[in-house]
């Protein structure tokens, strides 16, 4: 009999893509939000507030998925407890992603006017998501194995990237019959 653990590292690991496209939905919808505010520290509250209503409140609720998790198939898990993680878990794994992703924030703001201190505030995202290249068991990022939680795919989802794969296949496919006509 196999052990849940071994159920995980037989779960085809969450593509960098995936997790990425995934990541940057949350991202996105709260930035929108967050954006309305122009007051900075007012502008960090309100980020955290909704970064712990998507990444956390949901999560628990969603059965492991955001919104971005549920739009590419993706849910997380707790590698000790083999199931959801737990409350506490999850606000301490959200909350360093929470300030790397505000942090991330300023610096796309910022822009090019200081490309410098752009990929300063860049800096912490990009190592963060490319320690996930450093793990062949699991593919865990940095606050993953902070917390011992493992992105695994799901069947249960929108799977929005294999459907925008489709479309642009089938509108690849009309294109080049309208062009050999």
């Amino acid at each position: 009999m196999y052990s849940e653990e071994n159920q995980f590292r037989r779960v085809p690991k969450a593509p960098f893509e995936r997790r990425a496209y995934a990541f940057l939905i949350d991202f996105i919808i709260v930035w929108i939000f967050s954006s309305l505010v122009t007051n900075i520290f007012l502008e960090l509250v309100i980020f955290v507030l909704l970064w712990f209503i998507f990444r956390v409140i949901i999560v628990q609720i969603n059965k492991g998925q955001s919104l971005g998790r549920w739009a590419m198939d993706l849910k997380i898990a707790d590698i000790r407890r083999k199931r959801q993680p737990s409350m506490v878990s999850m606000s301490k794994r959200e909350g360093v992603i929470a300030l790397i992703a505000f942090t991330a924030m300023i610096g796309l703001k910022i822009n090019f006017k200081d490309s410098l201190l752009m990929v300063l505030l860049l800096t912490p995202i990009i190592v963060d998501g490319l320690t996930i290249f450093s793990d062949d068991e699991y593919n865990q990022a940095f606050h993953d194995r902070l917390c011992d939680t493992i992105i695994i795919q799901t069947r249960r989802g929108f799977s929005l990237d294999l459907r925008l794969k489709k479309l642009f296949k089938e509108a690849k496919e009309t294109w080049q019959k309208k062009r050999k006509k």
